[in-house]
């Protein structure tokens, strides 16, 4: 019965989204209410009112490290952008097969997941659709290839999903990202193929020659996207790796003559000045030392340090003002302020309230005990069945931090009960908390409002579904691999 109580939290978000009764704004205040109420009266040790302040006090403190990613994310891309509304332009007419064929390629593999990467909020549609729409698609299949700019979401918004689900495991980010990114290699190695199905349906196909060039393209990503990973962690491992991808990829299709690309190059500007300067602060280590010491503040044991002068975040505000000034934009900050808090609030709230509720449920001693009971049912094979609970709540909330404030501390526990690889149980559990939010419910709603069709959700559900079918094969495969120890 104990355990009953303890999964209540859980249970009620997960009810009250599944349900649509409430947002997930709304229902994460409902779980954080239940998990306060649960952690004073039913921990399995003393917790009184004073740890439970602590704890709250330790999850705002990991939101505020993400507010400046999701800020000035929005703000940066906000002024970088204008005008137009895509990161790179690549022109395409529809007359040419191949051309359209590369554009829809780049929009969907490249530019989107780039926007994604320096935002977060599912950003990367907007410029994904802005650049296929001149291809006619049709309505249900043009809102599927822009869900395609949500791949590589592990990245998203600066890698800050990665760096609260550290938070949330005690672990280091940049470890957990490189782990996490191999089941995402797996993930977009079986998207590839369902992604020529698609293009062939709308008339868009290409010859063999073509499918490898796309497969080798996408693998560079992979590749490079995953060593800057390891090199400079996840905040600037997007925007360092595609960055230089999408320039080449736009002077090998596009071929631009010098007043095009001198253009280009102008309009671009930012994001290289921008890029440089992350990666500088990344590579040289007494830069490094000196911005991250300069000011650092860490009041809470196990947490992350805030350094503003090193915080990614920080410089894409510097970046977006410097922008502003430099284009003559300055009367407009107010105006895109605004916006990017009106894109931003719902989900600096919500990790905030679910990052408390993970840390009432870790400083109580209720997700460790779950875990245990999770591992006396079941053994370790309980950590096949988490996952996908992960996912499918992460897909319901739009969300891979309010999947890993439920189930992160628990997964933790677990591995180390039941003597897994607590470094693969957390890289499955980051994987599985994002793996589906490409076709979560608000997702879908967003792009099929963006693309004029809605009402037509049932039907892009049904072209998305082997996307996610393969997503749920991967990570049950991973979780059994884990759960027999062979990873």
């Amino acid at each position: 019965m104990i355990y009953l109580v303890w999964a209540m939290p859980a249970l009620a978000i997960i009810t009250l989204i599944a349900s649509g009764r409430l947002g997930t704004l709304a229902a994460s205040f409902v779980g954080l209410l239940v998990a306060l109420v649960v952690t004073l009266s039913s921990a399995p040790h003393e917790f009184l009112a004073a740890h439970a302040a602590v704890s709250l006090l330790r999850g705002i403190w990991i939101g505020w490290n993400v507010l400046p990613y999701i800020l000035g994310g929005l703000l940066f891309w906000q002024m970088a952008i204008r005008p137009g509304n895509a990161a790179m332009p690549v022109d395409g007419g529809p007359g040419d097969p191949r051309a359209r064929r590369r554009l829809l390629f780049s929009a969907c593999f490249l530019i989107g997941p780039f926007a994604e990467s320096a935002t977060g909020f599912g950003i990367g549609i907007i410029g994904t659709i802005v650049l296929i729409r001149r291809l006619d698609l049709p309505p249900v299949y043009l809102i599927c290839f822009a869900l395609l700019s949500q791949t590589m979401i592990l990245w998203g918004g600066m890698g800050s999903s990665s760096i609260i689900a550290a938070a949330l495991a005690r672990a280091d980010p940049t470890t957990l990202a490189v782990n996490a990114s191999l089941f995402l290699v797996v993930f977009n190695i079986l998207w590839l193929p369902l992604y020529w199905r698609m293009a062939d349906k709308v008339g868009i196909a290409a010859d063999p020659r073509e499918c490898a060039s796309e497969a080798a393209w996408l693998g560079l990503c992979l590749v490079s996207v995953v060593a800057a990973t390891a090199v400079l962690g996840p905040e600037t491992a997007m925007l360092a790796s595609y960055g230089p991808i999408i320039v080449l990829r736009y002077l090998v299709d596009e071929r631009p003559d010098r007043r095009t690309l001198a253009r280009s190059v102008q309009r671009m500007m930012p994001f290289v000045v921008l890029i440089g300067w992350l990666v500088a602060t990344r590579l040289f280590a007494p830069l490094t030392h000196v911005l991250e010491q300069a000011i650092r503040i860490a009041p809470f044991a196990g947490l992350p340090a805030w350094s503003p002068l090193f915080h990614a975040g920080t410089w894409l505000i510097v970046g977006a003002v410097l922008t502003g000034l430099l284009r003559g934009d300055a009367a407009i900050f107010g105006a895109e302020i605004r916006s990017a808090w009106k894109t931003g609030r719902l989900a600096i709230v919500t990790v905030m309230t679910f990052a408390m509720m993970a840390e009432l449920l870790t400083g109580s001693g209720v997700a460790e005990g779950l875990a245990t009971g999770m591992a006396s049912a079941l053994g370790a094979w309980a950590v096949v069945l988490t996952p996908q609970l992960s996912a499918i709540f992460g897909a319901l909330a739009n969300s891979g931090n309010a999947a890993n404030g439920l189930f992160m501390s628990s997964q933790v526990n677990l591995a180390i009960s039941t003597g897994l690889n607590v470094k693969a149980v957390v890289a499955l559990q980051q994987a599985a908390a994002q793996s589906l939010n490409m076709i979560s419910p608000v997702r879908m709603s967003i792009v099929c409002g963006m693309a004029g069709t809605p009402g037509r959700e049932r039907e892009a559900y049904r072209t998305m579904f082997p996307f996610g079918i393969a997503t749920v094969v991967v990570t049950l495969i991973g979780s059994l691999l884990i759960a027999l120890k062979i990873i």
